[in-house]
């Protein structure tokens, strides 16, 4: 870590750049270096840390609580020192505000246009998708258990690599894994066809601290692909998919319930069907990039007025 923060630095500090923009915390001894050479720097923001260190598995909840103590003071004295501070969501962007006022959100939605191609419903296969990071705190064993427990013929296409090789051959070794199609780290063009193919898409991760104010990229890329979502009952979630009319939200906990979205979703195509389109409309009108991207660039305009 501390190798790469030197090297990035040194590239920094040799492409003279109107405008540095950086995103990983270790990177802000570097950013500020760079505002003592007179740069303008931004601070981006794409997760709430302090609250990602309280829901590490493996730390001890007494170190949890003093290691995101420690860099949420670390964090509250250096980023009021950049030009502005880009936030992922607007629950990170209200706390940046009250550490440096030039704060704005750029959610990370999907592209209009990269979920086009989505196969007609009566081709559709009985399958639902999870792409993504794979993990137990990302609901990897309850998806598991419920293929196991599903009373249609319904298949998960699995997208994305196991964090653990332990936990892959664990789940590889469970009754309801017979269910699951391994695809492994998919580009974005694979995770197009995966997405295109399902009836469904899932995001059932567990109600971390760092997760209950997020908007999971996964979530909005399902509606974007016009397919309908089964996700975490998070209060948000919950919000926007309900506004949204664009699926089902399930006790993340309880393999039963999502094995029942599961097979209602697969049993009922016309109403996965409208459930898709619903998701698909509000990414046209509202959950898209080509909207954030406006916002980023008036952003950098006005650093350089």
């Amino acid at each position: 870590m501390l190798h790469a923060t030197a090297r990035i630095y040194r590239s920094a500090q040799q492409l003279d750049a109107d405008i540095y923009h950086f995103h990983d915390p270790e990177l802000i001894p570097a950013g500020i270096r760079l505002k003592r050479l007179g740069k303008t720097v931004i601070f981006d923001a794409h997760e709430d840390v302090p609250l990602q260190l309280l829901g590490k598995p493996y730390l001890h909840p007494a170190v949890g609580r003093l290691t995101a103590a420690a860099f949420s003071a670390y964090e509250r004295h250096t980023c009021q020192l950049f030009d502005g501070v880009v936030a992922a969501t607007p629950s990170i962007r209200d706390k940046f505000l009250q550490i440096n006022p030039n704060t704005v959100d750029v959610n990370n939605f999907p592209l209009r246009s990269e979920f086009d191609a989505a196969a007609p419903w009566s081709e559709k296969p009985p399958e639902v998708c999870y792409v993504g990071s794979i993990s137990a705190v990302r609901g990897i064993r309850e998806l598991v258990a419920a293929c196991a427990k599903l009373r249609s013929p319904a298949r998960l296409n699995l997208a994305g690599s196991f964090d653990e090789a332990s936990l892959e051959a664990d789940m590889v070794g469970q009754s309801g894994w017979s269910r699951v199609q391994r695809h492994g780290h998919l580009d974005r063009a694979g995770v197009g066809a995966i997405m295109a193919r399902s009836m469904a898409g899932l995001v059932t991760l567990h109600p971390q601290p760092n997760y209950l104010e997020s908007l999971p990229v996964k979530m909005f890329e399902y509606m974007a692909a016009g397919i309908p979502v089964i996700a975490s009952s998070i209060p948000l979630w919950r919000r926007i998919i309900d506004e949204a009319g664009c699926g089902m939200c399930v006790d993340p906990g309880d393999p039963c319930a999502i094995a029942d979205a599961i097979d209602y979703l697969v049993s009922n195509p016309e109403h996965a069907r409208r459930m898709g389109d619903n998701g698909r409309q509000a990414v046209i009108e509202q959950y898209n990039w080509e909207a954030e991207s406006i916002k980023l660039i008036d952003f950098y305009h006005r650093l350089q007025n």
